[in-house]
């Protein structure tokens, strides 16, 4: 039963390592230089967020031409294993300047690039092309030294590779061949030893003595992230510059007004969040596989798609070319024609002038005829002869090719046409319409109207997408009533929700496919149900001076001989002159909406409604001395009273309009 228990725990150790060694191996793009493709190097963080190793990086400035950027060498402390016998021959016989000296140099920003001049106040900042994202971002003056090393994305590179390598030892670099097994290492002479190596590299009583042993390694880093510019540990995180700070920066004016906070919070906010990013990630791998085997199916529909369009344009151009080829052969007939036709009058001409050569048929036969004494026979014979000399000597005397020779007639003018097959391209979609906001509007109904751009491909038909954004927000995306395959450019959408605010878009299709929406537009609804009356004729004050169209939805004043009377009267008087006409509903109760639309040109409208018996009252009176104080509320009765102006005006308009 034990050895049971055994095996199946050490078939879950195992199991769990090969899990983990795969998802190492799967990871292995992650930690590979976008510039040298391999493993990352030291890497360095650039403002993009994006790393690169810091030998690729100073590849990279230096081809820029940027010279004395290329990062801080102090950063790389001596190793004992760097003997005079591995380094470089010229780098031996150089003169490197004292470490101090260097760093000053480095901090005050030494070096030469293109544009800069020594001593310059204002020195030229250095950009960095990002080969990630294909951007050019921005270094400062000190360039790559004032950068931070990826210490984080350093220790996963080195994990991965003791996953890869399972076995492979690590050899000390001061043993003389063949070197042991290294068993230590030191971050501060940045090489692996032995034991008895690091004995010999560390002796008691030496400032090297001191050196705290780490387990044996191929890549040294730092005890802790370092700032660039003053060299202390970052102890802060300025969220304004999302720059990791020391105490230094944080004094500085640099950072004067910005959001610090300490680096703990600032790890712990970050990691709460990418745990929580993971989390999610890792509970929807069923989701994940769905999109993936979604975009798999995607790609599979995109390639027979793209090879039916490689046939479609195919076949669409071989049928230009046999349209081609027979306009060509139709066209290459009728020249062929019109030359056999001007050959064969040509080949005639030159027959009848060959026969005016001397010796020739006619000539010889005129000369015949002329030797002919008997006179009858004479005159009959050379009658027909005569009428053919004639001609002839008509054709000698005003010669003239039978056919022209020239062909200009049958040139072709190609030049629209081969604009059009220059011009010939994938049809495009059409392009987002433009909402006609003059004509736009909402009463009982609403009413859309737009218009495609002038430059815009065609549309076959549109979609109109329409909701109301008065109501809560549903969880989830958010939804849309639509409309497909709406001819022409307008539409009407009926009962519509009052007192609502909907927001509207439209996009047109044709056989490219969909376009772009247009802008959202707003229309408010309005706040009750809308009233729909006619005016009545019959009742109302001085008939005589209002005409009502014919279908009973607006009123105007009639000038003539009424009005002026009644102009005069107010120009004496001390009451206006007021028309009164009424609707053919009566409210009752409830609440209802209406809207009217007043001619500019009219003096005065009071539009309203007004107790039926006050309004009783108000006709029995004299029509045209009534006082302008308003009706005493509530109203059953809608009326409209048109006030004539002291001179005679264009005739006055009320009409039913539309709610904006």
């Amino acid at each position: 039963m034990a050895e049971g228990e055994e095996m199946q725990a050490f078939t879950s150790i195992m199991d769990a390592l090969v899990r983990i060694s795969t998802s190492m191996k799967n990871m292995e793009k992650e930690l590979l230089c976008p510039v040298c493709q391999e493993m990352y190097k030291q890497p360095l963080v650039l403002p993009c967020t994006h790393n690169v190793c810091q030998a690729c990086a100073r590849e990279v400035l230096g081809q820029q031409g940027y010279v004395g950027h290329g990062g801080d060498p102090s950063s790389e402390p001596t190793s004992p294993a760097s003997t005079p016998s591995t380094r470089s021959p010229r780098l031996s016989r150089r003169t490197l300047p004292k470490p101090d000296r260097l760093d000053r140099l480095l901090k005050s920003g030494f070096g030469t690039y293109p544009g800069r001049k020594r001593g310059a106040l204002h020195p030229q900042v250095i950009m960095f092309p990002c080969p990630a994202c294909q951007g050019d971002v921005e270094l400062g003056e000190r360039g790559l030294a004032g950068l931070f090393r990826n210490l984080t994305l350093e220790r996963v590179v080195e994990r991965y590779r003791q996953s890869v390598s399972v076995g492979g030892a690590i050899l000390c670099q001061l043993c003389k061949p063949p070197p042991l097994e290294a068993t230590k290492g030191c971050t501060e002479c940045r090489a692996t030893f032995c034991n008895e190596c690091f004995k010999l590299f560390h002796p008691w009583g030496t400032q090297k003595a001191q050196h705290e042993p780490t387990l044996p390694t191929l890549s040294f880093r730092p005890k802790g992230l370092m700032c660039p510019d003053h060299k202390e540990e970052v102890t802060h995180y300025c969220k304004t510059c999302q720059r990791l700070v020391c105490q230094l920066c944080r004094v500085r004016r640099t950072h004067s007004g910005h959001k610090i906070t300490p680096v703990l919070s600032a790890y712990q906010a970050l990691k709460d969040k990418l745990t929580k990013s993971l989390t999610y990630i890792l509970g929807n791998q069923d989701t994940v596989q769905t999109q993936i085997c979604e975009l798999e199916e995607t790609v599979r529909h995109t390639e027979v798609s793209g090879q039916q369009a490689k046939e479609e344009v195919s076949q669409l151009v071989r049928g230009l070319g046999a349209v081609l080829e027979e306009k060509r052969a139709s066209l290459l007939q009728a020249i062929e024609e019109c030359q056999q036709e001007r050959l064969a009058r040509l080949s005639a001409q030159i027959q009848e002038h060959r026969s005016l050569l001397d010796g020739s048929g006619l000539v010889g036969y005129a000369q015949e005829v002329l030797k002919e004494t008997d006179q009858p026979c004479f005159v009959q014979a050379a009658k027909q002869l005569h009428n053919r000399i004639a001609r002839a000597t008509e054709a000698l005397q005003m010669f003239r090719p039978a056919a022209s020779s020239s062909f200009r007639h049958c040139q072709l003018d190609v030049g629209r046409e081969m604009k059009l097959l220059t011009e010939l391209n994938f049809l495009r979609v059409p392009e987002a319409p433009v909402i006609d906001t003059q004509r736009t509007f909402a009463y009982d109904q609403i009413f859309l109207c737009w218009r495609l751009p002038p430059h815009s491909p065609p549309a076959w038909h549109y979609t109109i997408e329409f909701r109301r954004t008065d109501v809560p927000a549903q969880p989830g995306p958010t939804r849309w009533q639509r409309r497909e395959e709406v001819r022409g450019t307008s539409a009407l959408l009926e009962n519509p929700d009052t007192g609502s605010v909907y927001v509207l878009r439209v996009r047109g299709c044709n056989k490219a496919g969909y376009g772009e929406y247009s802008e959202d537009v707003h229309l408010h609804t309005p706040p009750a149900p809308v009233l729909h009356f006619f005016l009545d004729g019959r009742w109302g004050t001085s008939r005589e001076r209002l005409a009502i169209s014919k279908d009973q939805r607006a009123v105007r004043s009639v000038p003539g001989l009424p009005l002026l009377l009644a102009a005069e009267r107010l120009l004496t008087g001390c009451h206006l002159s007021v028309d009164v006409v009424l609707g053919d509903v009566a409210v009752t109760q409830g609440r209802s909406y209406w809207a009217c639309a007043v001619d500019p040109a009219s003096y005065l409208v009071k539009v309203g409604v007004g107790l039926e018996s006050k309004l009783q009252e108000s006709f029995q009176g004299a029509p045209d001395v009534i006082s302008p104080s308003p009706l005493v509320p509530p109203p059953p009765h809608i009326y409209s009273t048109p006030q004539h102006p002291p001179t005679q005006r264009p005739p006055l308009q009320v009409r039913p309009g539309q709610w904006a």
